[in-house]
């Protein structure tokens, strides 16, 4: 393991690209495995979520890399129990799940308040759960490891390139459906 202690720009910025690149994997083949698009549309949840053939929902992973440089800022402070500690990528997993899945301070879909709150059956708290808790675990996992293993240089061109990937390809789709 890396004895450097990492700095702020480094975590923010390995947070910002890992998380957006996770989100977006994950979401493409949850919505493709757990057919989203007929989810939304048939379920209760129509009622708050967009379909997934929305633009805003095409430029949804746009707009990660605010939600990964928020996290990278709470990462960078806890950096010594995620970062400096063998099991830290448990740690950071643990405290996604809890405080920002299961915990929220909103009724979201799958949390607590969600569950309690919202008329929303509990088959559809359920269904999103296994991609939020890959998600997160996949983000734990490879920013541990990226952060722990700065000379793997290979890494930081792969997380460039599949970072460089996930931002263009929605802008792509969109400039081609406003072509159209």
């Amino acid at each position: 393991m890396n004895r450097t202690r990492p700095t702020l720009l480094g975590v923010t910025v390995k947070t910002l690209v890992t998380h957006t690149v996770t989100y977006f994997i994950m979401g493409l083949l949850a919505s493709l495995l757990l057919d989203y698009a007929r989810f939304f549309a048939e379920s209760s949840l129509s009622l708050i979520m967009r379909p997934t053939s929305d633009p805003w929902v095409m430029a949804g992973p746009l707009f990660q890399p605010v939600r990964g440089l928020l996290f990278g800022i709470v990462f960078y402070l806890l950096r010594e129990p995620f970062f400096e500690r063998k099991n830290g990528w448990l740690v950071m997993w643990l405290v996604l799940v809890v405080v920002g899945i299961i915990g929220v301070f909103g009724p979201a879909p799958g949390s607590v308040e969600g569950m309690i709150y919202t008329v929303f059956p509990l088959s559809v708290h359920l269904r999103s759960l296994p991609e939020l808790l890959l998600q997160s675990l996949f983000l734990s996992l490879l920013l541990f490891y990226w952060i722990n293993h700065p000379e793997k240089r290979w890494l930081n061109w792969v997380m460039g390139i599949a970072f460089a990937l996930v931002m263009a390809l929605p802008l792509l789709g969109l400039l081609a459906g406003a072509a159209a």
